[in-house]
């Protein structure tokens, strides 16, 4: 096969927004094998998986981010609550790329607990799920 692979659990996308992405496009970060860095990026979910419960506890799920690229989310549900979302809805997501063979991940999108980073967060319908810990409209 030529090139990284279309569907993965991972991030990729030329035609995909960047932001705070330190100038570098998604599928730049694939190729070179970068990670660690804050990323923010929308999209439509193509695919609910089952939630990851070996340690902290993770709702998954599949993004499409445009121009055939896809993204796994990986959102802490014991940091923050979960996310309400069906199929063909429309997410913006901040957190922490990490590269692997299988193209990544975007995982910290929740505030940070020992309040070292400014954390992450999934934004659907106007709300902002995983600013539950520092966020004034929490506290209300």
């Amino acid at each position: 096969m030529d090139g990284p692979p279309r569907f993965f659990y991972g991030t990729l996308g030329a035609s995909a927004p960047n932001k705070n992405n330190n100038g570098m496009s998604l599928n730049e970060r694939f190729t070179k094998r970068d990670d660690g860095d804050w990323i923010e990026v929308t999209g439509f979910v193509r695919r609910l998986l089952s939630d990851d419960n070996d340690g902290s506890r993770h709702q998954r799920f599949i993004i499409d981010i445009g121009g055939g690229w896809t993204l796994l989310i990986a959102h802490n549900i014991d940091l923050a609550k979960r996310v309400p979302l069906g199929i063909g809805d429309r997410v913006q997501v901040r957190g922490m790329y990490e590269w692997n063979d299988l193209g990544g991940l975007v995982h910290w999108t929740h505030d940070d607990p020992h309040g070292v980073e400014d954390g992450g967060w999934v934004r659907y319908r106007r709300r902002y799920y995983g600013k539950e810990l520092t966020s004034p409209a929490a506290a209300s």
